[in-house]
């Protein structure tokens, strides 16, 4: 625990109530709960009870969902500081928050909304895991196109305190339908008796309810906006997505695809508290499946067990070949995996890239072919030709063999990060043995 926390600990002791509710909210929510992150139960509970309510709500944003599930059932004796806090949340963070928790306990916590925010949060919890509509708030600020800029403006002061944000404000129609979106600066610049309509160019982008929240990602890096309407099959505006959610999406997106890469079934947050049992089955899958993978390259080994015994040298390059191959493939799976994740690139230019990615890995394969072929001279003249044949073949099929296999998983409908690196290297090694014992036993004889 830090300096801070430490003094807090020693207030707590010295049960110097006043003194600690003062210094608490001293503090910015980050800082807090970065503080309160590093407590026990029992003193993050005594914490957040001096916070002051709106102090509350933010910090409790800032936690981690294990602190957030560790506090609201710490406090659940106080009944009245749940339901406060519950109800003070920002839609589209309680969402979160309420999504990661056990059925029956999210069930138990919605009834303790009140009337309208349980409506809303059982609206947004409606919608399908993953898509947008679990991400979107309803706080937002719509127009209509016949306001004036001043009674706009009028509007806008009135609703827009419990807004997610003000930077962008809405058009809609009499029905409820997105018509445009205006930036707040061109409206405060406009003249008082324009119309609404006369600063709209019924230019906008909107994001379907519906869609999966990767798709939320994508639309938040090509169009550069700090929030996008959220809309349903009729046009009608729904809710907003801002970026800070989005920037969320994006992190917990990135943290899976580098764990499956890795060949880890989920993403794994913090492995420091995670259980033992959980790390150990989040692993043990892919590491018992690659076991009986490396079986094959093992038979293919014994199937050329002559043309070992008649050449021992050849078992000093296997390694390095066989490894060349499995880090080419990764390389060239991770681009693909990367750029096919983001939208780059699709399944119809597989074909592109294949013709593309054959080039780059012959040359590739000519460089190191050079380098291994080198070595070889010195070590062993007599499989100089096979070694470099070899190392040339390898670094080309591993190369292709990670710029298919995402594509493969794409297709099937499978996350293309499942084409994880220890994969890759798996097939790569059966492929490079097959590849350099049956040249060498062509060659040699």
């Amino acid at each position: 625990m830090n300096d801070t926390g430490t003094h807090f600990r020693e207030l707590i002791e010295n049960k110097s109530w006043k003194i600690l509710k003062h210094e608490l909210n001293e503090f910015e929510p980050l800082q807090l709960a970065e503080i309160i992150e590093e407590m026990s139960k029992s003193d993050e509970i005594f914490v957040f009870r001096l916070l002051l309510r709106q102090r509350a709500k933010e910090t409790f944003q800032f936690l981690t969902h294990d602190k957030q599930e560790e506090i609201i059932s710490g406090l659940a004796t106080y009944g009245n500081i749940v339901t406060s806090l519950l109800n003070d949340l920002d839609p589209d963070d309680r969402t979160a928050f309420f999504e990661e928790l056990p059925g029956e306990i999210s069930q138990r916590l919605v009834q303790m909304l009140s009337v309208d925010e349980r409506t809303i949060a059982t609206k947004l919890l409606g919608y399908p895991e993953e898509s947008i509509g679990r991400l979107m708030t309803p706080e937002y600020v719509a127009v209509k196109p016949y306001f004036t800029v001043s009674e706009a403006l009028d509007h806008i002061r009135k609703y827009g305190r419990d807004s997610e944000t003000l930077n962008v404000i809405y058009v809609v129609d009499d029905h409820g339908c997105l018509i445009d979106d205006v930036r707040i600066k061109e409206i405060i610049l406009a003249s008082p008796e324009q119309k609404i309509s006369e600063i709209s160019d019924n230019r906008f982008t909107a994001l379907n309810a519906l869609d999966d929240q990767e798709k939320a990602v994508k639309f938040f890096r090509d169009y550069d906006r700090v929030a996008l309407p959220v809309v349903d099959t009729d046009k009608t505006l729904l809710g907003i997505v801002t970026f800070d959610d989005v920037m969320d999406v994006a992190e917990e997106e990135n943290t899976e695809d580098f764990h499956k890469y890795g060949a880890i079934q989920e993403a794994i947050v913090n492995p420091l508290k995670a259980r033992i049992s959980y790390l150990y089955k989040q692993r043990v899958f892919w590491l018992t499946a690659l076991v009986f993978m490396n079986v094959f390259s093992g038979a293919a080994l014994s199937f050329f067990e002559n043309v070992i015994q008649s050449s021992v040298a050849l078992v000093f390059f296997l390694p390095l070949l066989i490894g060349s191959g499995g880090n080419a493939g990764s390389q060239s799976s991770t681009l693909m995996i990367r750029s096919i994740a983001v939208g780059d690139v699709e399944m119809k230019d597989w074909f592109r890239l294949i013709g593309k990615e054959l080039i780059v890995s012959l040359l590739l394969g000519c460089t190191m072919a050079v380098g291994v072929s080198m070595i070889a001279g010195f070590r062993a003249p007599e499989v100089l030709v096979v070694v470099a044949a070899t190392m040339l073949l390898t670094v080309m099929t591993g190369s292709l063999i990670g710029l298919t296999l995402p594509f493969v998983f794409t297709k099937l409908k499978l996350d293309p990060a499942t084409a994880s690196a220890p994969l890759i290297s798996c097939i790569s090694d059966i492929t490079g043995v097959l590849i350099y014992f049956s040249i060498a036993g062509w060659y040699l004889g």
